[in-house]
């Protein structure tokens, strides 16, 4: 473990604890301690607003934005593309898409199913986009475009399912699609957390053939990589962690753009430090939205969302202006 993850780990920690102290009704460092220690001096109110409210919230939000910081740093390793995340390339808007529908047309929010459903929506657009883009090659400016595109038709079909189905339903898919930690629970916690677990191990155990991809398709191929293996098993796994995190938390956006590059600039280019230090660079990031988010007009309250769209918006329009230059 370098400084920089230690930096990262420290960074995460202390908004970790602000999220527990932050909100609606302050609480102590004291009585957050007290709460987490179980100890009898502890106020039951405390301890019912850390337990129930504020732990599952912040541990949701770090487990989403690690997933995202490992989506997309492995989304621009085999796109080869730094402009490329699962939310920018629409994969987000399948995995979206999909769990809408299960939402609405089911009327169900049963934890176990959405991964599934948003699982199957992402999978379909991360082959579309690939499949769709491929030309003796897959051009990084033709992904691209293909994927914002195909993200656009993803957003009218969610549009569509919006405008016919029941109100309720409806309403309630709206709050999860604004990408808000808010209705953070335990049961979402732990699907969350089990669904990550192969995906993350099999992506870090990945990490020389994802040196080699990032090299190109001729390099890597005359390294001995099978290189068409290792791109569609590294969409396999960028979908399944991108789906669970869509499932859990709606559309939260930028952050697979974001945190791969702090990573990048931290750590270098080599997977093995590069994914540990993207996950937490994600996971501070929505930390440091949800906080905000609850904190800037309280007691009204900003989806994690639209905070980190403000930030990373901008950010993806400073590295289209860096790379203005590049031949696509």
């Amino acid at each position: 473990m370098t400084r920089a993850h230690v930096l990262l780990a420290l960074a995460a920690f202390v908004l970790f604890g602000l999220s527990l102290i932050q909100g609606d009704q302050p609480l102590s460092l004291a009585d957050v301690a007290g709460a987490l220690a179980g100890s009898d001096d502890a106020s039951p109110t405390a301890t019912l607003i850390v337990h129930t409210v504020r732990l599952p919230r912040a541990l949701l939000a770090l487990l989403v934005g690690a997933g995202l910081g490992i989506a997309g740093a492995i989304t621009q390793t085999v796109m080869r593309n730094p402009l490329a995340e699962p939310g920018l390339l629409g994969i987000n808007s399948g995995a979206a898409l999909a769990a809408m529908i299960l939402i609405v047309g089911y009327e169900t929010t049963e934890p176990h199913l959405i991964p599934w459903a948003a699982f199957a929506g992402a999978l379909a657009m991360a082959l579309t986009i690939y499949g769709l883009s491929w030309r003796n090659g897959a051009s990084s400016i033709r992904i691209i475009l293909i994927g914002i595109g195909l993200s656009a038709l993803a957003g009218a079909a969610i549009g569509f399912v919006s405008a016919f189905g029941e109100i309720s339903a409806v309403q309630r898919a709206q709050v999860w699609l604004a990408g808000s930690i808010y209705d953070a629970r335990w049961e979402k916690v732990q699907v969350l957390a089990a669904w990550f677990v192969a995906p993350m191990a099999l992506a870090l155990l990945a990490s020389r053939d994802l040196d080699l991809a990032g090299f190109g398709t001729y390099s890597a191929r005359g390294l001995g990589q099978r290189v068409h293996l290792v791109v569609a098993l590294a969409i396999l796994l960028c979908s399944l962690i991108s789906a669970a995190a869509v499932a859990a938390a709606g559309l939260i956006g930028f952050v697979g753009l974001i945190a791969p590059h702090m990573a990048r600039r931290l750590v270098g280019h080599r997977h093995h430090r590069l994914l540990p230090a993207a996950a937490l660079a994600g996971g501070v990031l929505v930390l440091a939205a949800d906080l905000i988010g609850r904190s800037v007009i309280a007691p009204a309250q900003l989806p994690a969302g639209l905070v980190t769209t403000l930030i990373g918006a901008p950010f993806f329009a400073f590295l289209l202006w860096r790379r203005r230059h590049v031949a696509a």
